[in-house]
């Protein structure tokens, strides 16, 4: 006999919702809505694993907008720190990006691991934790040994030393013990400030820290593999990089840019499939344009079409997982009406006698999205979603309403939203991209 499920706690059924009925992806709570995708999930799985073996992977995971990268990629980050990695993730835009020469590449790095995470700190802001647990493992050692602290961390961090940038790593986290046997917040915080990529000068990290570089445009991909190297110094299995939004490379108007952040992603590509990084994983998640537009995408520049190109033999329904690229599928129509079926489980708090439409509603709702909008529902189930909690919601709401009147006078109008413009402009996105349902 099996038991009924835990109810779901207020505050993370209100988190759901509210983020659900905005369009954006839940902080917290994905598995209360998650339906499909078991294999692109199990392929990201195995990725996880290499990487907490000493391994190395990169998947770009590409989608139309509306087809649930940010979902997936945010479920992808919770299996990684379930199974102990550190993740850190940042979104592209244009202050953000892989290369750059005024800045927008070392804010790209200060946001991502500004958002590091770790299993007990799940919502970012774990740098501080990751360096004191290294710094703590260091002083037991020292004493153990009856040797100095800062010999310790020379010694653990010795094979860093030799990468660029490895030697001030030390200098840094010898600075933050420092504060830290001293009780100086203002140097424990310096040393932080420099491991977040926040120093803008080489002269005031050396007057605060005494160290000769900082973490700068053109040493990022070189600072994430020598994060990748500390953080498993510190305990854990690896760390996972996350970059959402690529499509805003694709945006760049200025065609010398956009080559350049193509090289660095073509230097990460091909030291992840030749093997030499350890620890370290990339998520990179994009629009079919950003990849296969031959003018401005990733298949622009030769090198990276050549790695990225399907497999030719992976047609009619057949699909092939091991490459780089993930495409991520439409949900079936089954797969939706389990989707729906979630959603109104969390509305009810996870207790069935309290479901506010039956299934009967949820079958009506997709017919009138099947007639409204086509096939573009399954492909882009954002505005879907969007739309049911915003029917739920007003149900909720109103005890007269009845969801058989509500749902005979739905109709599909445009999104007058500036994203969405915006989106459709710059890369050109479908009509049918742009639907949405009211009621």
């Amino acid at each position: 006999m099996t038991s009924a499920p835990p109810p779901i706690r207020p505050k993370d059924r209100d988190g759901i919702l509210q983020a659900l009925a905005a369009g954006v992806v839940p902080r917290a709570g994905l598995r209360h809505i998650q339906v499909g995708r078991a294999g692109e999930i199990g392929v990201l799985v195995k990725d996880i694993d290499r990487i907490a073996d000493g391994g190395a992977a990169i998947r770009f995971v590409i989608g139309e907008y509306g087809a649930g990268k940010t979902f997936f990629m945010n479920l992808v980050r919770l299996i990684a720190l379930e199974r102990r990695l550190i993740t850190i993730h940042a979104d592209l835009a244009p202050d953000r990006r892989l290369h750059a020469s005024a800045g927008q590449a070392r804010g790209l790095y200060a946001e991502a691991v500004r958002n590091m995470a770790t299993r007990t700190k799940p919502d970012g802001g774990a740098l501080a934790s990751v360096v004191e647990r290294f710094v703590t493992e260091a002083v037991k050692e020292a004493q153990a040994a009856n040797r100095p602290v800062e010999t310790v961390i020379d010694q653990r961090l010795a094979h860093l030393q030799e990468e660029v940038g490895g030697y001030d790593y030390a200098v840094v986290l010898k600075a933050y013990w420092r504060g830290s046997e001293a009780g100086d917040e203002g140097l424990k915080a310096a040393a932080l400030r420099w491991l977040r990529a926040e120093y803008t000068t080489k002269t005031e990290a050396r007057q605060a820290l005494g160290v000769r570089t900082i973490i700068d445009d053109d040493n990022v991909y070189d600072a994430l593999k020598l994060l990748a190297a500390f953080v498993r110094l510190s305990g854990y299995a690896g760390l996972l990089v996350a970059f959402d939004e690529l499509v805003n490379l694709y945006k760049l108007q200025n065609a010398q840019a956009r080559s350049q952040n193509y090289e660095q992603i073509l230097r990460i590509l091909n030291d992840v499939l030749q093997g030499n990084v350890q620890g370290l994983g990339f998520m990179l998640g994009g629009t079919p344009e950003f990849l296969l537009d031959t003018r401005r995408g990733l298949y622009s520049y030769e090198a990276l079409q050549s790695r990225l190109s399907e497999n030719a033999f992976a047609r009619n329904g057949l699909v092939d997982l091991s490459g780089p690229v993930v495409r991520l599928s439409a949900l079936t129509p089954e797969d939706l009406h389990i989707l729906l079926s979630n959603i109104r489980h969390v509305v009810a708090g996870g207790n069935p006698a309290t479901n506010i439409v039956p299934d009967e509603a949820l079958d009506a709702f997709m017919h009138h999205c099947a007639q409204r909008i086509g096939e573009a529902y399954f492909r882009t189930p954002r505005n879907t979603i969007k739309a049911f909690v915003q029917l739920l919601a007003v149900l909720e709401q109103n005890s007269t309403a009845d969801w058989r009147e509500l749902l005979g006078h739905v109709e599909v109008a445009r999104d007058d939203g500036a994203a969405a413009s915006s989106e459709a402009a710059d890369v050109g996105a479908g009509d049918d991209d742009l639907a949405t349902i009211r009621f």
